[in-house]
């Protein structure tokens, strides 16, 4: 792994023919060699980038909508180690992602990364379902976010009425309906005051997750903490799924881990809008990766150590994580901290949307859905793509209306979340090895590079082989025997998108997309290039990134 010298600015006689080229900054010029016009303001800081990156995770939010998952399903010892082993892979994958947004720093991230890692015949093709598995993934993990945040809050109504209060589930999906619109309009801000913004959601978050750790240490009498065989051992192991094996429900614990360690891909989502974008995009998702694993870790054991009774748990509120913090810290001061956790939910929601928007507004851009480009459109007002914001927001309303059929066929969100972005994230990774050598594939690695040695082999093969595993996982249903209402719908969902996106494209949209386009030549950014001329372009825009 290495983190090398910046590329040196192209020779003369290699310069796009832009009048402002001397003026613009090396990040603007690296993007202009990958076929992009600048659309955003680079208003993003090194920390802002970190703090964002930290904030798609979530950590202390992201665990509580998930615990009851291995905590319920496979016992305390599935939430312990389950999260240990999870995050020992997604560091692989996070890795390896990190490597490929170094070298193409775009709002595209690695739907527009996979294009140019594919000889030309075959680019339309891969970014066509990189495209639509990483919106699909991305709309599914704000929409489980948001979601999670409305049961949160209405937990901690039950916790402070005790129980008097009943919550339905129009009522959640009423407010998680709510709370996507506040969201919408938080992103409607420009550019500037999102990076102001953003800068304290690390603090929030880690903070927070600090709190939690010592006030239930502190609380909890050495006497009522759980022993090392029910935390690390068999003792932990209780199966709760109604007919799989010990294996299968204890590996169902992967999900909260897995869930929380996505979205890798998000810093590179606004990589236009970060200064030194090659060096702090992929810096950042290596930082948070770290970071998250390790805090998380130490966050479920105390979970876990400090749980009580088993058999009381999820309690009243529904919500494991909180009954345990009523349990030691009493309904004030467990209240008190969990309305930070619900905040960190929400600074987690505001991240992602704006990450998922400018996914959106790339495929809009080059074609990639059925708008003409309406949606790849930049606001003159905030210099923010304000269409695909909001366009982001209403679809993200969509998933949540499982919960009015079944609570527990809601959850696929969660399943779904990681199923489809994790699957976007291999095909790149595969893809930059399958056609290392191939002339028409000229992969000049960033700043952060992996090398071809052993070391970035073992990353990008461990970090494959684990996310087909873990597809499987989390394409089985949680509770046997399987009925409508608690179906895991997530596969159903991936495949059923797959499959329509693909004969969408079989029968017309082969017709006006073909892969991510230079706009270089066009004034105002909304018209493309033909084809032909996109696809020399692309390949000399590649070369003059060698020094």
């Amino acid at each position: 792994m290495s983190m090398h010298s910046p590329t040196t600015p192209p020779a003369e006689e290699d310069k796009f023919p832009t009048p402002e080229y001397s003026e613009l900054s090396e990040d603007d010029r690296e993007l202009e060699a990958l076929g992009h016009v600048p659309s955003f303001k680079r208003e993003f800081s090194n920390l802002a980038t970190i703090s964002f990156a930290f904030s798609i995770m979530g950590l202390c939010s992201s665990i509580a909508t998930t615990f009851n998952t291995p905590l319920l399903l496979g016992g305390p010892a599935s939430v312990t180690w389950c999260w240990i082993l999870g995050a020992c892979m997604c560091f692989t994958l996070g890795s390896s992602i990190a490597e490929i947004v170094s070298a193409f720093p775009t709002c595209g991230g690695l739907y527009s990364a996979s294009v140019m890692l594919v000889p030309k015949k075959s680019r339309a093709r891969v970014g066509w379902v990189v495209g639509w598995l990483n919106i699909l993934g991305q709309v599914a993990g704000v929409s489980s976010t948001e979601f999670g945040l409305a049961n949160m809050i209405w937990a901690a109504v039950s916790i402070s009425t005790d129980g008097n209060y009943v919550v339905t589930q129009g009522m959640t999906v009423g407010l998680f309906a709510g709370l996507l619109c506040v969201h919408g309009i938080l992103n409607s801000l420009a550019t500037r005051y999102l990076a102001h913004l953003t800068k304290g959601f690390v603090f929030m978050n880690l903070g927070t997750t600090a709190l939690i750790i010592i006030t239930l240490l502190a609380k909890t009498p050495r006497s009522e903490m759980h022993p090392a065989s029910y935390v690390f051992g068999s003792q932990g192991i209780v199966n709760q799924t109604g007919g799989w094996n010990d294996g299968i429900a204890f590996l169902f614990g992967l999900l909260s881990v897995q869930w929380t360690m996505t979205d890798y891909d998000a810093t590179a989502h606004i990589s236009e809008e970060v200064r030194r974008a090659a060096y702090a995009a992929p810096a950042a998702i290596f930082i948070a990766v770290i970071g998250t694993g390790l805090f998380g870790w130490v966050l479920n054991i105390v979970m876990v150590l400090c749980s009580g009774d088993l058999a009381d748990l999820p309690g009243l509120s529904g919500s494991a994580f909180l009954q345990i913090m009523v349990l030691r810290l009493g309904k004030p001061g467990a209240l008190f901290l969990w309305s930070f956790v619900c905040l960190t939910a929400f600074f987690v929601v505001q991240t992602a949307l704006q990450a998922n928007s400018r996914t959106i507004y790339a495929f809009s851009r080059d074609r990639g859905l059925p708008d003409w480009g309406y949606f790849g459109h930049i606001s003159r007002w905030t210099q923010t793509p304000l269409r695909a914001i909001w366009l982001n927001t209403f679809i993200s309303i969509l998933p949540g209306l499982l919960d009015l059929a079944s609570p527990v066929a809601a959850n696929a969100i969660f399943s779904l979340c990681a199923i489809a972005l994790h699957s976007s994230y291999i095909i790149p990774i595969i893809l930059r090895r399958i056609y290392s050598k191939h002339p028409e594939v000229n992969f000049k690695p960033g700043p952060f590079y992996l090398g071809d040695g052993i070391i970035g082999w073992a990353c990008n093969i461990t970090c494959t082989l684990w996310t087909c595993f873990i597809v499987v996982i989390f394409s089985l249903p949680n509770i046997l025997p399987v009925t409508p209402d608690n179906m895991n719908y997530a596969s159903v969902i991936t495949v059923g998108v797959v499959v329509l996106s693909g004969v969408w494209y079989m029968i017309g949209g082969h017709r006006h997309y073909n892969g991510p386009r230079s706009n270089l030549h066009d004034a105002d950014g909304d018209k493309i290039l033909p084809e032909d001329s996109k696809g020399d372009a692309q390949t000399s825009q590649v070369v003059t990134r060698v020094p």
